[in-house]
């Protein structure tokens, strides 16, 4: 027989975005529970034993475990319920709520909430999605996989890598597999420029003298039930291969670093609207998505570089989906949109909630501690982040603006230098966004974030 648990709020993933939704909205007063598909809580933060982590959100450098388990103690603090080992097989909108499918260890669960928030991170490109055909012969991976294999397994993937990609996580394992006696032969970057961060080049490749070649690809594989070789080629402009550039590379393992991208199958089932630029759901600056009582967060939203500010995502979803599932009235959405402008990949949130906007600038809102008024997203005080990432490196660096149509200017930044693979961040007041929206209606009614580049000196 299936067992049914009625709540106010389910959270679906326990990484750091999950558990920090989970945190809030229960410190909010609401009940929720919280559901993950593997046997422990963390995501992917398990299998992170490198620093780095909590420097914004602990002022402390912590390793991936050390940064979880402050959650999931504050979590099992807090007595929230958690399923572990649970998938959600159907998920849809039902009398003003949501019903749930699933199936954890126990049999089938039916979970009944006032909302719901996605929390379900992201996933690695595969050797397909880039174009490598051919047969798969043992030894070809993503730098997950491999860092699972290391770091939780124990287990060395090969004696001789090489990286196709330069993304963090690619970068973080050549350091890795160095330090375990692997001989990393290079990364193999397509792009012009890293994907990576700056620091994760410097300290995970030049520290160790593994060498980085731009504008190259691997453009196939060789070998029968274990990789032997790659070829690699040099690529023009448009990413294709150019004749007579191709080198053939002698490895046994393939490691791929070649990107990520948001996990959203249950948002699309549930009709939630997804942006083509960060392939995650839209949502206001309190992460609620286009449909009523979804909300997202973390990586499943846009691809963060911090855990730090998915966390800080996940608190931000959590107070509000406590305060969506609250008794009393809920104010009337009224949704702006927010444009980026060229010189943008994206900018996240891709709207802004007036009536949010208007509760949280008259102090509506009660914030942590309380369930808070319906709708409300947390205290009055709470400002609302913004993130986007520059669509190429402007070395001279930018002026940044935020502004409403009519020219009301409500953010400007110089930054010395932009980079594709450094998100920044900015905050405005609810106040702020209340006053130069007021009144604003129609096709009329929007913010533009706007880029001057500057030329280097």
């Amino acid at each position: 027989m299936s067992r049914r648990i009625d709540t106010d709020v389910v959270v679906l993933g326990a990484g750091p975005a999950g558990l920090a939704a989970a945190c809030a909205a229960m410190e909010a007063g609401a009940r929720v529970v919280l559901v993950e598909r593997e046997e422990r809580v963390g995501g992917i933060l398990k299998q992170c034993v490198h620093d780095g982590f909590g420097l914004v959100r602990y002022r402390s450098k912590l390793s991936g475990p050390e940064y979880a388990l402050r959650d999931a103690d504050r979590f099992a603090a807090l007595g929230g319920a958690v399923m572990l080992e649970a998938f959600v097989t159907k998920a849809e909108r039902r009398d003003g709520g949501f019903s749930l499918s699933c199936v954890d260890k126990g049999g089938v669960v039916e979970l009944s909430s006032k909302a719901l928030v996605l929390a379900t991170g992201c996933r690695e490109r595969t050797d397909r999605q880039v174009f490598i055909h051919g047969d798969r012969p043992a030894g070809i991976l993503t730098a997950g996989l491999a860092q699972y294999m290391i770091n939780v397994q124990g287990l060395l993937p090969g004696r001789r890598a090489l990286i196709l990609g330069s993304g963090d996580i690619g970068l973080i394992m050549a350091r890795r597999m160095t330090l375990e006696g692997m001989e990393v032969v290079g990364a193999h970057e397509a792009k012009p420029e890293p994907s990576g961060l700056s620091r994760n080049v410097r300290q995970c490749l030049e520290d160790f003298s593994i060498p980085l070649e731009l504008s190259s690809t691997v453009t196939s594989v060789r070998g029968g039930r274990r990789v032997e070789g790659v070829t690699t080629a040099r690529v023009d402009e448009a990413m294709r291969p150019i004749p007579g550039t191709e080198r053939d590379v002698e490895c046994d393992t393939l490691v791929l670093s070649v990107g990520l991208i948001p996990e959203n199958e249950l948002a699309r089932s549930l009709g939630v609207p997804l942006d083509p630029a960060t392939k995650g759901p839209k949502v206001d600056q309190s992460m609620h998505t286009l449909v009523d009582g979804v909300f997202a967060c973390g990586n499943a939203v846009h691809v963060n570089d911090l855990a730090d500010y998915v966390s800080e995502s996940g608190e931000t979803a959590g107070r509000a989906a406590a305060a969506y599932a609250s008794p009393g009235a809920r104010p009337e959405r009224r949704l702006v949109p927010v444009e980026a402008g060229p010189g943008f990949l994206y900018a996240v949130p891709q709207l802004v909630d007036l009536g949010s906007a208007a509760a949280e600038a008259s102090g509506g809102a009660t914030g942590a501690g309380s369930a808070g008024s319906a709708g409300s997203t947390g205290g009055a005080d709470e400002r609302a982040a913004f993130y986007f990432r520059s669509r190429a490196t402007m070395p001279g660096g930018a002026v940044v603006r935020m502004a409403t149509a009519d020219g009301t200017e409500l953010y400007k930044r110089r930054y010395a230098v932009l980079r594709p693979p450094e998100m920044e961040r900015f905050e405005l007041s609810p106040h702020a966004l209340s006053e130069a929206l007021a009144g604003m209606r129609g096709d009329g009614a929007r913010l533009v974030v706007g880029m001057e580049r500057l030329e280097p000196k």
